[in-house]
């Protein structure tokens, strides 16, 4: 239901009310897996509140890890049949690569972008498409620096394949980084995401691949920056 418009003069468009709500627009929520290590600084800059050193330390550190764990609201395009990209970041690569043994996609080369996140960039993943979640692999494994091509292959990750109405199937792929020691990866086998959709978390620094079906076409670049469920990385071929 749509929200009514608020009549001027009312609380909400005047005084505490109004700034609490520009507020609430200009900065983005935290994604709960971010509340324990922003509780933590927080609670030793209270207990350390008589100390000036102790009290700034434990701030900055809260308000640098609440950065981290932003959770900004993204609205993906309309257009059907278009892949947008399930991360904010930087493309390392756009190529063709056999994809993970483990998914079960078969053994010949299929197109992929690999998103590369910077500790500065928002680390939640959101999915590329609509559809079905058939399988959900994780697979253990090093930790080299995201950026590096051998990464997709040696480092820790996890996998989702999506299945989307017409039949189509991709693969989004959370791969640890130097610095990243957990992925979070919410959905379940059978659950039904919506574009855009988050669905993971990759705590500090991390890479996220996607493999789309053979004759898909690429819309991006490497170098190019990309923002989570906005940039169209593809469109599918009907």
């Amino acid at each position: 239901m749509a929200r009514r418009p608020t009549p001027p003069g009312t609380p909400e468009t005047t005084g505490l009310g109004h700034v609490a709500d520009l507020v609430r627009h200009a900065i983005p929520p935290l994604h709960p897996a971010g509340l324990p290590f922003v509780a933590a600084p927080l609670a030793v800059a209270v207990l350390g509140f008589r100390r000036k050193w102790v009290r700034r330390t434990g701030l900055f550190a809260a308000a640098a890890t609440a950065t981290f764990f932003r959770h900004p609201h993204r609205v993906p395009p309309n257009r059907p049949g278009v892949v947008v990209a399930p991360a904010d970041g930087e493309v390392a690569l756009v190529d063709t690569a056999v994809p993970p043994a483990e998914l079960n996609l078969g053994d010949q080369p299929l197109p992929r972008v690999s998103i590369f996140l910077s500790v500065l960039d928002v680390h939640v993943q959101r999915a590329p498409i609509a559809g079905s979640v058939e399988n959900i692999v994780y697979k253990k494994g090093q930790f080299l620096s995201a950026d590096l091509p051998e990464a997709s292959d040696a480092n820790e990750r996890n996998s989702l394949v999506l299945v989307t109405e017409g039949g189509q199937r991709l693969a989004v792929i959370q791969i640890a980084g130097l610095l990243a020691r957990r992925i979070i990866c919410e959905p379940k086998v059978g659950d039904k995401l919506t574009i855009g959709d988050t669905y993971g978390l990759i705590r500090f620094g991390s890479r996220v691949d996607t493999y789309f079906p053979a004759g898909t076409k690429l819309l991006v670049v490497p170098g190019q920056r990309t923002i989570g469920a906005e940039t169209v990385l593809a469109e599918l071929v009907s």
